[in-house]
């Protein structure tokens, strides 16, 4: 619920240095590369639903949510714009019942990161797993601790944070250093995470 508030009170205040207008060049380079073929997909704290809206137009069928209800509205307003169908929800994903589940792709740029403790982390790797198909792939793009010491910016975490979370629950297929897609002239270092759901992972 900390989380959700301080997005709330960014959002309030125009502060969205996340937000982007163009969608990520790491979700588009996995897609077309390794490939992820279209399928029935969900980007979990989707802001303003860029890469939501790319990803309907290369032919997934869509759902987005994030927990703040502002991002939600401007993303069904430029969904509307770009005649693209996405079905978008205010939800607490970690913590809010989600229908139409499962999904076979799960996106999310700058989600996962936003959990300060292990074991949120963990409960949300464990949630991941529970929304995906047999075989589902997660992308994850989260802050890098490789980035200089810094006082604003995305969090940061270690290789060794995102492997004790989700090893459990994923094979990691790739895991690379990148940096943010964005409009920012020094975007921050990330981690570019793709994940398979084992087949001992939980399903609710």
């Amino acid at each position: 619920m900390k989380t959700k508030k301080r997005f709330v009170k960014h959002y309030e205040k125009g502060f969205m240095p996340w937000v982007h207008e163009k969608p990520d060049f790491n979700l588009v380079e996995i897609i077309d590369s390794w490939p992820v073929k279209p399928c029935k997909a969900i980007e979990i704290g989707c802001g303003t639903g860029t890469d939501a809206i790319w990803l309907a137009k290369k032919g997934f069928n869509v759902t987005a949510c994030d927990a703040v209800e502002t991002p939600i509205q401007l993303a069904k307003e430029k969904a509307e714009k770009s005649k693209t169908n996405i079905q978008f929800h205010v939800l607490d994903f970690l913590n809010e019942r989600l229908d139409n589940t499962p999904f076979d792709f799960v996106f999310d740029r700058g989600y996962f990161h936003s959990y300060r403790t292990q074991s949120k982390r963990n409960r949300l790797a464990k949630r991941v797993a529970g929304v995906l198909a047999e075989g589902g792939l997660w992308l994850s793009l989260l802050g890098s601790c490789d980035s200089p010491p810094r006082q604003t910016g995305p969090p940061m975490r270690s290789a060794k944070n995102i492997v004790d979370a989700v090893e459990k629950y994923f094979e990691i297929l790739l895991l690379k250093s990148s940096y943010f897609g964005n409009e920012q002239e020094n975007p921050a270092k990330i981690w570019v995470c793709l994940m398979k759901k084992r087949p001992s992972s939980p399903k609710i």
